[in-house]
């Protein structure tokens, strides 16, 4: 992705190997700072997804597979290994397709590797299949960060932007706050930013207002985790957009590489929801929201039913949920994803 530091850009990854450690832009510091963050082992990759130096289904996936590439290299116990990266984030599919890959691969730094690049290229062609529903002069609502901080480059959601912007379409992208992180307004405007495509943050409660007055006429997001039937996880708030969008009868797009898919569950109602520290919401930059006393509840994710998603954005081409039985033959016939 594209990065103006100093007044110069430059071209960085959000997660690399490097000399036996992975590198990763830690997205807490942005977008007030760009550093980088250095794992050296199991337990670094671990605090560092369960922290969110790192977030995004694929980008955890990635970090998940330099990560085992590092342990086995550095003689740890790698059931051990396995089963604390694991651990770090139960929503997102993409960490334990990662970790089955290496698995299946000896843990080898080449397959790590290798997933990174596929990652990265699928993203690509994400971009590409979701450009063709992008119109001159669109106006888009996004959700949270679904950009190459989320994946390596490209991103998901935002790949189709990235190349729309890239062929010369003007397009305007509103995006969502996404408390109680604000990936939204730290991560994906920055991201947007860089890449010179126009945005405005909008908070949550807005994205309503902005449908009905049809400033809004279509909307892309990104997944952690996608169900046989389609009902999908993302970040907590996208249920309610997907509602939205509907009674206003713009069309709600999903983009995920064929990682995200879990086929294993018949529908959402068995993806694991993570639910994180009531600090998140009660107190920002140090202050206390409310009361001192007070509790908050923070789900860090929901589920949206698949009959709110007008078409899945894959690598493979474009598919309406009632599709997704053709999407898992093509999955089950690419050696990558087995």
């Amino acid at each position: 992705m594209k990065v103006n530091i100093n007044g110069e850009t430059k071209t960085i990854l959000a997660v690399w190997y490097e000399d036996n450690e992975v590198k990763l832009i830690d997205q807490r510091k942005i977008p007030e700072s760009i550093e980088i963050f250095t794992a050296k082992n199991s337990e670094d990759i671990y605090n560092a997804i369960k922290s969110m130096v790192v977030r995004g289904a694929p980008a955890i996936g990635v970090t998940a597979a330099y990560g085992l590439a590092m342990a086995n290299k550095n003689k740890e116990d790698m059931e051990k290994a396995m089963k604390i990266i694991s651990s770090s984030r139960p929503t997102a599919y993409d960490l334990f397709k990662a970790i089955g890959y290496m698995k299946d691969n000896t843990f080898s730094e080449s397959a790590a590797k290798r997933y990174a690049m596929e990652i990265t290229e699928r993203s690509r062609k994400i971009g590409e299949y979701g450009n063709e529903l992008i119109n001159n002069g669109d106006k888009i609502l996004t959700h949270c960060n679904a950009g190459a901080l989320a994946v390596v480059d490209w991103g998901t959601a935002l790949a189709p932007m990235r190349i729309a912007h890239d062929e010369g379409k003007k397009i305007f992208v509103f995006v969502d706050e996404t408390r109680p992180r604000l990936q939204g307004a730290k991560l994906t405007a920055w991201e947007l930013q860089q890449e010179g495509i126009d945005y405005s943050i909008i908070a949550d409660n807005a994205a309503g207002y902005f449908m009905k007055k049809k400033d809004i006429n279509i909307a892309i997001v990104g997944a952690d985790r996608i169900a046989s039937n389609g009902d999908f996880a993302n970040k907590i708030g996208t249920y309610e957009k997907a509602v939205l969008a509907k009674v206003n009868n713009i069309p709600f797009y999903v983009a995920a590489p064929g990682s995200t898919f879990d086929f294993s569950l018949k529908s959402g109602d068995g993806i694991p929801i993570e639910e994180r520290d009531e600090s998140e919401v009660l107190i920002v930059n140090d202050k206390n929201l409310g009361p001192k006393e007070g509790h908050a509840r923070n789900p860090a994710f929901d589920v949206t039913p698949n009959e709110y998603v007008t078409a899945f954005i894959t690598e493979y081409g474009i598919f309406k949920p009632e599709e997704l039985k053709k999407l898992y033959k093509i999955i089950q016939g690419d050696l990558f994803m087995r």
